[in-house]
C-alpha cells in the first residue's frame, strides 16, 4: 500500500514537470535530478546510466593493435605564417586501432621486426594537389610528434583543409590511415584578436595587436566576474585596474551578469593586458541569439574565448544543443575556440564534452556534506545531490576530477582537449558552510597544475579580499615567466613519490636545461622529519622558489626541506 501510494506521488509530481523537461537526458525525466540521480526525497533511487567506462579489448587474446592518429599542432594558422606542423601519434592499444603484428615481410622468407611506422600527409582526394604535404617516419608505439610542412602555397579561407595520413610498414604488408583537418584563416584586422589551441602541449596561445603580432602563450587566471552594469569609462576603466591589480594579478575574465555586450567595460579591457572569455550560457539553446551576440563582441581584441554551456551534464541538458551551438560559433567566428563546464563526475562525458573545445571542471568540494543532503537523502553514485558530485569533500576532489576526465578521453580515443580548473571561492546555498582557506584554493589549484591544467577561473567574483588576494598572488607567478612557460611547454613530464605520504603530490616538467617541481601537501597536518624528494633528473642547482616560500635544499640528487607544512603547495626550479 505504502509502495502505491509513493509511486502515485512520484508520478503526480513527475506529470507536473513533464511539460517542461521531456526533453532531459537520461532516467525519469521531469524528476528532481542532478547529474542523472534523483535528489528530492520520496522518489526511489535508480542507475543514471551514461558511465564512461574501459572499452572491451579489440582482440581476444588481449593483443594490442596500431592506433594511428593525428592533428595539427595548432587549431589554426593565419595568413602569413609559413610553416604549420602535424602532430602524430603511433600508439599500440587495447582498445583502437588496426591490427598489428611485431613483423613484417616483402612477401619473401626475409622477415624483420615491425618497429617503424611510414608515412605521408596529404590533402583528402578531391583536392588540387596529390603530392605529400609532408612525409616521415616514426617509432611504433610514441606519440607527440611533430612533423612540418608548408603553409605559404595555401589560399586562406574559412573552410578547413581536409587532410589524410597513409601509413605502412616498411615493407608495405600492413597499412593504416587516418583523417583529420587544418585551418588557414585570414589574417585578423588590426583591432582584432585570435586563439590558438596547442594541441601537442594542451595550452593556448593569443595575438592581439598587444603582442606585437606574435602568437604568445596565454595562461588565463581570473574569476567568473560580475560587474555593475556602469556605461561609464571611468568605472569601467577602474574596474580592469582593480581586478587586474594594475595587470599584475589576475588576467582573465569569464564576463557574467553587468557585462551587457555593448558595455565600454570591453573596451577598457581591449586596451589592458585583461582577456575574457565571452558568456553565452542565457543563450547557447537559442542560436539566433548565438548569432547576433557573437557578432557583435568577436571584434574585440582582448576576447579569447566563448562560453557556451554551464554544467549541461548536471542539468541534463540534450545532447545535441551545445555541439549545435560549437559549430555555429565556428563558422561565426573561428579564430576563438568555445569552453564548456562539465559538473558531474561521470554522466555521458562523451556526449557533454563534444561541444567543447576547452573543458572546465568545477568539483566545488570545500565543508560540504558529503553523505547526506539538504534535500533529505543521502548522497551516492544513484541518489543525491551534495554540492559535487560523487566527492569526498576534499581538496583530493579536485585531482580526482581531471584524473577521471583524462581517463575518460582515453577510453574514448580521443585526443585530449585543453583542462581548466574551475575552484571554490565561495560559500552558502546549504551546501557549503564555509570559503575555502587561501592554502585550500592554493593546494586545489596546485593538484589541477600537476594534470596539466591550462586555466584557472574560480567561481565567482566578487569574493572575500582574503581569496581575491591568494588568486592575484598565484596568478601572479603562473601567468608568467619563468613558471608560465613549463605548466605551458607541456604537460607534466611525469610524477614522484614519497613513502608513506599518499596526500603529498608531485609533478615535474622539463623545460630544456631545467626542471620545474610542483610539490603539494594536500594533508591538514605538517609533513615533519626532513622529507627528501629524489629528482628525476640530475641537477646542480636551485635557481628559484617562484611559489611557497620554502627554504628547499639540494642535495645528493634529492630535494630536502625541514617541514612540509599542512595545505602548502610549492614550485621550485633547478638547473
Amino acid at each position: 500500500m505504502w509502495a502505491t501510494a509513493l509511486v502515485g506521488g512520484v508520478l503526480l509530481a513527475a506529470n507536473l514537470a513533464c511539460a517542461q523537461s521531456q526533453n532531459e537526458t537520461g532516467q525519469h525525466p521531469g524528476w528532481p535530478r542532478w547529474c542523472g540521480k534523483v535528489y528530492e526525497s520520496g522518489y526511489p533511487s535508480f542507475e543514471p546510466g551514461g558511465h564512461t567506462t574501459e572499452p572491451a579489448l579489440i582482440n581476444a587474446d588481449g593483443s594490442p593493435n596500431l592506433y594511428v592518429q593525428f592533428k595539427p599542432r595548432h587549431s589554426i594558422y593565419l595568413e602569413g605564417e609559413t610553416k604549420g606542423s602535424f602532430v602524430v601519434n603511433a600508439a599500440l592499444s587495447s582498445w583502437y586501432g588496426e591490427p598489428w603484428k611485431n613483423s613484417t615481410s616483402d612477401g619473401g622468407s626475409a622477415t624483420e621486426p615491425f618497429t617503424e611506422l611510414f608515412f605521408t600527409i596529404s590533402l583528402a582526394s578531391g583536392s588540387d594537389s596529390s603530392t605529400p604535404l609532408t612525409k616521415g617516419s616514426m617509432k611504433i608505439n610514441t606519440t607527440e610528434t611533430n612533423f612540418d610542412f608548408d603553409l605559404s602555397g595555401f589560399e586562406p579561407r574559412a573552410a578547413p583543409y581536409e587532410v589524410v595520413l597513409s601509413a605502412a610498414s616498411k615493407s608495405g604488408d600492413q597499412t593504416y590511415s587516418a583523417n583529420s583537418s587544418f585551418r588557414y584563416l585570414p589574417d585578423i584586422t588590426p583591432e582584432g584578436s585570435a586563439t590558438k589551441i596547442d594541441n601537442l602541449n594542451g595550452g593556448l596561445l593569443f595575438r592581439n595587436a598587444q603582442t606585437g603580432g606574435a602568437f604568445i602563450p596565454l595562461l588565463p587566471y581570473g574569476f567568473y566576474g560580475l560587474y555593475n552594469g556602469s556605461n561609464s569609462t571611468t568605472e569601467s576603466d577602474a574596474f580592469v585596474s582593480e581586478y587586474s591589480s594594475d595587470g599584475k594579478g589576475l588576467n582573465g575574465i569569464v564576463s557574467l551578469a553587468g557585462f551587457a555586450d555593448t558595455n565600454p567595460v570591453y573596451n577598457s579591457m581591449d586596451a589592458s593586458t585583461m582577456r575574457f572569455m565571452f558568456d553565452l550560457r542565457s543563450s547557447y539553446k537559442n542560436l539566433t541569439e548565438v548569432q547576433q551576440r557573437v557578432n557583435t563582441i568577436k571584434r574585440h581584441s582582448s576576447l579569447f574565448a566563448y562560453w557556451t554551456a554551464d554544467e549541461p551534464d548536471g542539468w541534463q541538458v540534450p545532447f545535441d544543443v551545445t555541439p549545435a551551438a560549437q559549430e555555429l560559433i565556428h563558422e561565426l567566428d573561428p579564430y576563438h575556440p568555445v569552453a564548456v563546464t562539465l559538473n558531474c563526475q561521470d554522466y555521458y562525458f562523451g556526449e557533454y564534452s563534444a561541444g567543447g573545445d576547452i573543458l572546465m571542471a568545477d568539483p566545488y568540494p570545500i565543508a560540504i556534506n558529503s553523505t547526506f543532503s539538504k534535500w533529505g537523502t543521502a548522497c551516492n553514485s544513484t541518489l543525491g545531490d551534495c554540492g559535487c558530485d560523487n566527492c569526498k569533500g576534499n581538496v583530493q576532489d579536485v585531482s580526482s576530477r581531471l584524473d577521471n576526465l583524462i581517463q575518460y578521453e582515453k577510453w574514448l580515443g580521443r585526443w585530449p582537449l585543453p583542462k581548466f580548473h574551475n575552484p571554490q571561492a565561495f560559500h552558502g546555498e546549504d551546501y557549503w558552510f564555509r570559503d575555502p582557506t587561501p592554502a585550500e584554493a592554493f593546494v586545489m589549484n596546485a593538484l589541477a597544475f600537476n594534470r596539466g591544467a591550462a586555466g584557472i577561473f574560480a567561481w565567482t567574483w566578487p569574493t572575500s579580499q582574503e581569496l581575491f588576494d591568494a588568486h592575484s598572488q598565484m596568478a601572479s607567478v603562473v601567468t608568467n615567466a619563468p613558471v608560465l612557460d613549463f605548466l605551458l611547454g607541456g604537460r607534466p613530464d611525469g610524477t614522484i613519490q614519497i613513502a608513506d605520504q599518499p596526500l603529498v603530490d608531485i609533478s615535474y616538467w622539463v623545460n630544456g636545461t631545467q626542471v620545474m617541481i610542483s610539490v603539494v601537501n594536500g594533508a591538514y597536518d605538517d609533513v615533519g622529519g626532513s622529507p627528501s624528494i629524489s629528482l628525476p633528473v640530475a641537477a646542480t642547482d636551485i635557481t628559484a622558489v617562484p611559489f611557497g616560500g620554502l627554504q628547499w635544499e639540494l642535495s645528493e640528487g634529492r630535494l630536502t626541506v625541514e617541514i612540509l607544512p599542512a595545505m602548502s603547495a610549492n614550485l621550485i626550479i633547478l638547473n
